[in-house]
């Protein structure tokens, strides 16, 4: 087991995960002391660092990409005091710090971690429920369910809707960005099948940040929705296991077609009569009552290709056949 205790906090290695308690000195920020213990398993970790200083050191883990929501929503833009990954190393604790990362990088070594990014996440987020008042609203959520008030600073249209409250099923996305200079920040929750998102300061589903200690708290509450959203990394359903066989074109088989009613049979023809002076020419036509169950015959074959019951093929070989018949 590897060790190292500092103002900043505390890191514990026990060979399979990495134990961070953050400290309880004033340069550690809202958002680690909010945040609390933070237990990262081996298979999330990409490396470690320890980058020495003259004043203080600084020892770094590294997580893979995806593997945590609170690094995937806030995308390196959360302030140092802010970052739970990294601890201040007193100049006479550099020692203890390599043996540390010495630990942890033989621990990588012999587990064989991939590096590369999760299409999971590793990590369980920010616990819930969880509530965090800051800029122009408050937003709390349950673990399903999310809920936004607003204050006296948001603006009229924005606040004459009421508060608001979603599920997460609810949602396309959650986006958490700092406020930079003279620019807001926000934390915008995106419904699915929504059109374009308004500016935060109008926008009811987003919450504007004007730059105050407790704006990066809304990381940890974005965080706590990505979670339990798809991982955007996740891969693709799976095709249907059983697909249909495929065939050469020349042994395709034909598609079913519903089995085609029996015509009714045509009428009996009567008898050629015999032989003689009197006898009917060869050409003469059929009689009157054979040509109208013929017709009718036809007529039905057109009903019945019509209705998609006869192929094409069926009919023309069917109306042939009648056709004879005159």
């Amino acid at each position: 087991m590897a060790e190292i205790i500092q103002k900043d906090g505390t890191w514990t290695f026990d060979g399979d995960a990495v134990r961070i308690v953050p400290g309880r000195d004033k340069g550690v920020g809202l958002l680690r002391q909010t945040l609390g213990e933070v237990l990262v398993p081996l298979r999330a970790l990409a490396g470690i660092s320890y980058e020495p200083g003259r004043k203080a050191g600084r020892l770094r883990l590294r997580l893979r990409d995806g593997a945590d929501p609170l690094l995937q929503v806030t995308g390196g833009r959360l302030p140092e005091a802010s970052d739970p990954y990294r601890l201040t190393v007193e100049p006479d604790r550099g020692g203890v710090a390599e043996y540390f990362v010495d630990e942890v990088r033989n621990a990588l070594l012999l587990d064989q971690v991939d590096a590369g990014p999760a299409d999971s996440y590793l990590l369980p987020g920010p616990a819930v429920p969880i509530a965090v008042g800051a800029g122009d609203g408050t937003v709390a959520f349950d673990g399903d369910r999310v809920s936004l008030e607003w204050n006296w600073t948001t603006e009229e249209a924005k606040r004459s809707g009421g508060a608001r409250a979603f599920r997460v099923a609810d949602l396309r996305s959650v986006e958490w960005a700092p406020s930079r200079g003279l620019e807001n920040g926000w934390i915008r929750f995106a419904l699915a099948g929504a059109g374009q998102s308004a500016a935060p300061k109008y926008d009811p589903h987003t919450v504007e940040l004007f730059g105050f200690k407790k704006d990066p708290l809304m990381a940890l509450v974005a965080a706590a929705v990505a979670v339990r959203m798809p991982h955007p990394a996740a891969p693709s359903p799976e095709p249907d296991p059983s697909p249909s066989p495929s065939f050469p074109p020349s042994f395709a088989p034909a598609p079913s077609l519903p089995p085609a009613p029996s015509l009714p049979p045509a009428p009996a023809l009567p008898p050629a009569p015999a032989p003689g002076p009197a006898a009917a020419p060869a050409h003469a036509p059929a009689p009157a009552e054979d040509h109208d169950a013929l017709l009718r015959r036809l007529r039905e074959l057109g009903e019945l290709h019509q209705a998609g019951i006869l192929t094409a093929e069926e009919f023309s070989t069917a109306k042939a056949a009648i056709l004879g018949r005159f």
